[in-house]
């Protein structure tokens, strides 16, 4: 079985490395797109087909207009917020040779997008693997002979491992709100925005180059990503307030795979219309 499996995700890796150099878009991703999509039939089905245990009142007819009408709002929301961004208004010196000497003349404005959810769906998964964790430790130490570590076992157990409590989906979203900061601050620094305009010779007006702009962008930073936290955190948790006839769960997951699978494809196809008619689909 373990060798099944691993030469399975072989195939499939050699399939999605094929796709990314002679099609359009991340072959993996639209793989694992292909199968999330490939559920929805299934799942509208198991909708309907549960009217016959409301008695034939149409439950499950209304369950999965429910379940489609969520689905749609999330999947709008989602683009709204992987699309959004905050436009920082950068200006550039421009400068020309004149004579001997360097005329300096009006400032190029530009600007720095900065986007409202920069971490796409990683820390639903750094979450999720720390929520794990807890619980699979958990079921080694419960029937351990000290009893202050079998008690902590337990509530473990009961508590972080059990989808469907709220102190499970609670602390999952927290989780969610603080990875979104750790790893939005992890790609901030690693990009050393301020320190790049200051070589280059570029500003924001109103602030100096150097420390005064790094204050500016990080203070802007934690603003949006507020917003992109507070939303991936309820998305996470859309599980535990919608559900399906025959308990099947909106995984937000799928969602946000989906739709980030969706739109860089759209991307990459705008890119290449681009390149070889100079005008795109896109506005």
């Amino acid at each position: 079985i373990l060798l099944s499996f691993t030469a399975g995700t072989m195939i499939l890796i050699w399939l999605g490395e094929l796709i990314t150099d002679h099609g359009i878009g991340n072959g993996i991703s639209l793989i694992i797109f292909a199968g999330i999509v490939s559920r929805l039939p299934q799942l509208i089905q198991q909708g309907l087909l549960a009217s016959s245990s409301t008695g034939g009142n149409g439950g499950g007819v209304v369950s999965t207009l429910v379940f489609l009408s969520i689905g749609l709002l999330t999947i709008l929301s989602i683009v709204f917020i992987y699309q959004g961004q905050r436009r920082v208004p950068v200006q550039y010196p421009t400068k020309r040779m004149v004579g001997r000497g360097v005329q300096f003349g009006s400032a190029q404005t530009t600007y720095l997008p900065m986007q409202v959810n920069s971490s796409g769906m990683i820390p639903l998964i750094f979450a999720q693997s720390l929520l794990i964790f807890p619980a699979l430790l958990s079921q080694y130490l419960i029937g351990n002979n000290v009893k202050w570590l079998a008690n902590i076992a337990l509530w473990t157990g009961t508590y972080l491992a059990n989808t469907t409590l709220w102190y499970y989906w609670f602390t999952y979203f927290v989780l969610v709100v603080v990875f979104t900061y750790f790893y939005a601050y992890i790609i901030w620094q690693q990009q050393n925005i301020s320190e790049n305009l200051q070589k280059q010779g570029a500003f924001i007006p109103g602030y100096r180059p150097g420390e005064p702009t790094h204050k500016y962008l990080n203070l802007i930073l934690n603003r949006i990503t507020l917003g992109g936290a507070l939303f991936l955190g309820i998305v996470a948790i859309l599980p535990f307030f919608s559900s399906v006839g025959g308990n099947q769960l909106l995984s937000s997951a799928s969602l946000l795979i989906v739709v980030g699978v969706v739109l860089d494809t759209v991307r990459q196809l705008d890119a290449q219309m681009v390149m070889r008619n100079y005008t795109g689909f896109l506005s």
